[in-house]
């Protein structure tokens, strides 16, 4: 090998990282773009249970209304409104404040025991 195949790849390998940087900058800035734009302050999913493959069980806050409903691949259905004193809620500020390496983290000692 020459030089010069050398010296295209190392050309290659930098436009390469390059572009891998660029691609991770702009999908966090889109993530956060959507965030943004998607964050209502009357709807808000609260839990998931997945019941099967394309069935799932959400509780939602509709203003100050809390309902189950079944969401299904082409129906969601209401099933009941629930009184806020019968659920049960995390500390919010605890897990938005979590990094994805303390969550990667977390996983990997969880997959150790």
């Amino acid at each position: 090998m020459t030089a010069d195949s050398y010296l295209q790849f190392i050309a290659i390998l930098i436009i390469f990282v390059v572009v891998l940087g660029l691609t991770y900058y702009v999908t966090k800035w889109l993530a956060g773009y959507q965030k943004e734009k998607n964050t209502g302050k009357n709807i808000e999913v609260l839990e998931t249970g997945r019941i099967s493959t394309t069935k799932y069980i959400q509780i939602v806050r509709l203003g100050n209304k809390y309902m189950a409903i079944a969401v299904g691949k082409d129906e969601v259905t209401a099933l009941c409104e629930l009184d806020k004193e019968s659920l049960f809620f995390d500390d919010h500020e605890n897990t938005a404040t979590l990094s994805f390496s303390e969550i990667l983290e977390k996983i990997k000692s969880e997959f150790k025991k």
